[in-house]
């Protein structure tokens, strides 16, 4: 049970949410008759999103899952307050998070932005090694690629969230730079790229590096943002100077005997 809350995190923040209610519930009513009805309303809403947080804390939910799990209560308090705003607007925000964020639900890979210094060392990375081919495995808007993209380089990224896709793939036409496709991290083809970035969060990284090292050709690079691989050490790591203090995980692919490798569920 904790594994498959873990496995799929929206299921356990919504039961952390669901415990905590009686909890709150019986805390409430007993203040009922001693604290005004605004202060008893406060007193539920911090005291909801604090257990709830908590109980995602013991399932073991990433740290992100914490805050959603504690600001809960207080979007809900302030939706059901609105009054009389009509519903459209709710459904608007809510399909717009759902395009942009699904893969945080869905796959624990929360949206991570790559900063301007840290495209510029890949950038360069790429230079030295005289590499001309480069994928961004979880692209988001697409940044890094256009980044890349030119003087004799060919950039792509691959992003599974819809609004992302679509929303990256028109400032790429704009700019006239990089080129971005919705698909399975897991099931893109790599066997041509010199270079693969990734920054997503630690939770898919064993099953990656898996699919990269018997899916890239001896002599590629995979560059891991933050991130390390489980029980592999990176040939280098590269400490930049940026506000953040990033971290650059390099591996060289060797072209090892390719291994059975389990591929998660598409989404």
């Amino acid at each position: 049970m904790i594994t498959l809350l873990r496995n799929t995190p929206i299921l356990g923040a919504i039961l952390a949410q669901v415990v905590a209610l009686p909890v709150v519930a019986a805390v409430t009513g007993a203040l009922s008759g001693q604290v005004e009805r605004l202060a008893l309303i406060a007193i539920g809403i911090v005291l909801q999103g604090l257990i709830a947080a908590l109980l995602s804390r013991a399932l073991g939910l990433a740290r992100w899952w914490l805050l959603i799990a504690f600001l809960f209560p207080l979007a809900m308090a302030l939706a059901l307050s609105a009054g009389q705003l009509p519903a459209w607007p709710f459904a608007i925000v809510f399909l717009v998070l759902a395009l942009v964020f699904s893969n945080t639900a869905r796959g624990r890979v929360p949206l991570y932005l790559t900063n301007g210094e840290t495209a510029s060392v890949l950038k360069r990375l790429m230079v030295e090694r005289g590499a001309t081919h480069f994928t961004d495995l979880g692209c988001g808007l697409g940044g890094v690629v256009r980044a890349l993209d030119g003087e004799g380089r060919r950039a792509q990224g691959v992003e599974n969230a819809p609004g992302l896709v679509l929303l990256g793939t028109l400032i790429c036409a704009l700019t006239g730079r990089g080129r971005i496709r919705r698909g399975d991290l897991f099931r893109a083809d790599l066997s041509g790229e010199d270079v693969v970035y990734a920054f997503l969060s630690p939770h898919p990284m064993a099953a990656l590096f898996a699919k990269v090292e018997t899916g890239m050709k001896p002599g590629s690079l995979f560059v891991s943002n933050s991130f390390a691989v489980p029980d592999r050490d990176p040939d280098e790591i590269w400490e930049l100077s940026d506000r953040r203090g990033t971290k650059l995980y390099l591996y060289e692919i060797t072209g090892k005997a390719a291994t059975e490798v389990k591929v998660p569920a598409s989404d």
